[in-house]
């Protein structure tokens, strides 16, 4: 059946959009990583930040929209940022999302912005300040920040206290960001803390937000939630409030599995899509951005994967006819409105993602493409197997 024009000016809409989709691939996803119990040693794993951003190119050369790496503090640390950031941009990325390391001191076993003891909040605080000079120096806009503070027994420390403390430290960090740039506030329901952790859920990173300033937005995990809730009704409630800054992209069956994004739930995935195009221009400042620890996956093929799940999740989100969806909705057409999605969803967009790749001067298979090129083989045979990777907890 031929294809009407008004169908055809669709397709080419989606295609230009799915050309611009942008996806920021993280420094230690390249690096051994490992759980509580052990760390798995790949061959050819990133050893440095310089092979991680070298890394993090490839997997750009391969998908064509994964222009920027997120660094961690203190893993990814540089004499000279300058060097770093001009390797990053020879290699064809940049440097994106600075996040402070805030849970690996020995130290901060009672927390850190949120700890008692002052001294260690300083430290704490301190660390998070030298993060924000990073960003100067690398030309990051996002400061990520995730705390791991809690407690584990009930009356082990006084919860206002701690809010208190966090308030007082997040004003500090806000005031000291670089110009033009975001704190992104993340949140998590538990772990490593078990009694309560300080930033718990979306609403108490939201609260944070508001008495920052606008400049603070929250920061969504996706693997960071209790079982059945709907992170989709959270994206539309932040994104209607405009405090929604971003994602840290994985997938989870139990709590924080830090698996491959898409791969356990796609329909959340998609579901989570559909929010951000039908709120369109609004949600254009977003940050999309890939958190996963992938300790029994070669490195750089499940970033792909990653990718490839997000591109595809996206795709499908692009083609629901947001305006008829509408006049179900409003006609109150409850399964007419669902099955407009489902019919999304059930589309097989991977012919339509090979044809954006070749537009693009691509390879129409990222895999295809990886398994047949000779850059993991190199990289094995350079780089050897080590434990370390620059990052917890392989190097401690």
């Amino acid at each position: 059946m031929m294809k009407t024009n008004k169908e055809k000016l669709n397709i080419e809409k989606v295609k230009s959009l799915l050309k611009k989709q942008h996806i920021e691939t993280p420094s230690w996803g390249y690096g051994n990583s490992g759980t509580r119990f052990n760390t798995f040693a790949f061959p050819g794993a990133a050893r440095n930040v310089y092979e991680k951003i070298s890394d993090a190119a490839y997997v750009h050369k391969l998908t064509g929209v994964a222009d920027s790496v997120a660094l961690h503090i203190p893993w990814d640390k540089s004499d000279d940022y300058a060097a770093l950031k001009q390797y990053a941009e020879e290699k064809g990325i940049t440097l994106g999302a600075i996040n402070p390391n805030l849970f690996q001191d020995q130290e901060y076993k009672l927390g850190s912005l949120c700890n008692p003891s002052q001294e260690i909040r300083e430290k704490a605080l301190n660390h998070i300040l030298e993060c924000c000079s990073i960003m100067k120096k690398t030309g990051s806009n996002i400061l990520s920040l995730w705390l791991p503070d809690g407690t584990n027994y009930a009356g082990q420390d006084d919860i206002v206290c701690r809010k208190e403390y966090l308030e007082e430290g997040l004003k500090v960090i806000y005031d000291n960001l670089p110009d033009n740039s975001r704190l992104l506030i993340e949140y998590k329901f538990f772990e490593p803390a078990f009694y309560h952790t300080d930033l718990a859920d979306w609403g108490m990173s939201y609260a944070m937000s508001l008495k920052c300033g606008p400049k603070a937005q929250v920061l969504i995990d996706t693997g960071h939630h209790a079982q059945g809730t709907n992170i989709a009704h959270i994206v539309a409630f932040l994104l209607s409030e405009k405090k929604l800054g971003g994602f840290h992209f994985n997938s989870r069956k139990y709590a924080d599995d830090d698996l491959i994004v898409g791969t356990e739930n796609p329909f959340e995935l998609f579901d989570i899509y559909t929010k951000i195009v039908a709120t369109g221009s609004s949600a254009d400042n977003l940050a999309y951005m890939i958190d996963q620890s992938h300790t029994i996956e070669p490195k750089i093929e499940a970033m792909i994967y990653s990718i490839i799940n997000c591109q595809t999740a996206y795709a499908k989100a692009l083609l629901v006819d947001y305006n008829v969806l509408k006049e179900a909705q409003i006609a109150g057409d409850v399964l007419g409105a669902h099955r407009i999605l489902v019919e999304a969803f059930e589309t097989d967009v991977r012919p339509l993602l090979a044809e954006v790749r070749k537009e693009m001067g691509i390879h129409p298979d990222p895999i295809e493409a990886y398994k047949n090129d000779d850059y993991v083989i190199n990289i094995d045979e350079e780089r050897g197997t080590v434990m370390s990777g620059g990052g917890y907890p392989a190097d401690t």
